[in-house]
């Protein structure tokens, strides 16, 4: 409840401890806010089956809102700290260089917005690292639920990987390095499928291609694309105009198809975005790395939870909302909770704006239940 109405860190949580309204919802009065510390720390400890307690969770908040087929984005991302917390250390970290960190890993659903599994781990690992048991950790949990395509970043890339995914028959699509071996074989290709848009010209081919690392050849689609040039004269495109790109497929589509569908794929990184701004995610509660993995987990459930309110009890133009003008809008408003004949009633103000649409939320809150 702290984290989905707008703590940012635990002593925030005193906030909310003489919330009347929370009082009433938890049937009496909240604890001191210092507990909570000492509270993740103990159930790291003394809990061994408490993550995936949390991650079976998860799935099952979600399921409902999963659809038939999923398509899976696997990502990383990086949390800096500024103290000594356990497994803290110096890694890539494009925003504070120098700076210890942790890097975890996440996977989303790319239709439904939602997260499915997440995994903690410290800041000096490549991507990389142990991504094919994080793969088969997330199948586990998803159980009979049917992944049908997987989008992943080029740091995820590797002969185990693709073999898992090949041995799941997922049709995946992962974006891979530039290298110059690759650059020399997509040069022998002379017949290009040329695609114009508004303001590029887009070029695409599909071609085998065996990396060092593998140990079989893949397609690979590659996609080239150059800006168009606003003049009455014809232009002559030298190699130097084009930008390349390069994904390594099961899929067999057209190379443009490919990339467009990929590219949907950045969307990703406006969800990790709003569960680092919206609910903290990237805020660092204690210095056991076990409590910093719970509280990671139970942030990822607010974000779920606000995702499927969404779904559930809100009208289709509120799917949008960022949960911090979810907040501004409809949870920080004015009202008056009375008791009378032994019935509670939350009155809002006359003058709130949104009353009649958090009335209509109410009303599908209670039809849930």
């Amino acid at each position: 409840m702290g984290w989905i109405l707008g703590a940012e860190r635990l002593f925030h949580f005193r906030k909310w401890q003489q919330d009347s309204l929370i009082q009433r919802f938890l049937g009496g009065p909240c604890p001191h806010h210092s507990p909570l510390y000492k509270e993740l720390n103990r159930l790291g400890k003394t809990n061994p089956n408490l993550k995936r307690n949390l991650q079976k969770l998860q799935i099952e908040r979600i399921r409902p809102c999963l659809p038939p087929s999923l398509i899976l984005d696997l990502d990383s991302t990086v949390e800096t700290v500024y103290g000594h917390q356990e497994k803290a250390a110096k890694g890539v970290n494009s925003h504070k260089p120098g700076h210890p960190s942790f890097h975890p890993l996440l996977a989303f659903e790319g239709q439904s917005r939602m997260c499915v599994y997440a995994q903690l781990r410290t800041g000096n690992v490549h991507p990389s690292i142990n991504a094919g048991p994080f793969l088969e950790q997330a199948f586990e949990l998803l159980g009979e639920q049917k992944v049908k395509y997987a989008r992943i970043d080029k740091g995820f890339g590797g002969e185990e990987f693709y073999a898992l995914l090949e041995k799941q028959k997922i049709g995946y699509a992962g974006k891979m390095k530039w290298t110059k071996r690759l650059a020399a074989e997509a040069a022998k290709c002379r017949v290009w499928k040329r695609y114009v848009d508004e303001e590029w010209i887009i070029e695409g081919i599909a071609l085998w291609y065996q990396a060092t690392s593998w140990t079989t050849p893949r397609r690979v689609a590659v996609i080239r694309k150059a800006k168009i040039v606003q003049d009455d004269q014809a232009c002559l495109l030298l190699d130097t105009d084009w930008q390349y790109e390069a994904m390594v497929t099961l899929l067999d589509w057209e190379a443009t198809d490919l990339w467009r569908f990929y590219n949907q794929r950045c969307r990703m990184e406006n969800y990790i975005k709003e569960a680092k701004r919206g609910f903290a995610m990237d805020t660092i509660a204690t210095g056991s790395f076990e409590a910093n993995e719970t509280d990671l987990l139970v942030k990822l459930l607010a974000y779920n939870l606000y995702e499927r309110f969404k779904r559930d009890c809100c009208k289709p133009v509120h799917s949008g909302y960022t949960i911090a003008r979810f907040r501004l809008e409809f949870f920080h408003c004015a009202a008056t909770l009375v008791s009378d004949s032994r019935t509670t009633v939350l009155k809002l103000t006359k003058e709130f704006a949104n009353r009649y649409t958090w009335k209509r939320m109410e009303f599908q809150i209670a039809q849930l239940e």
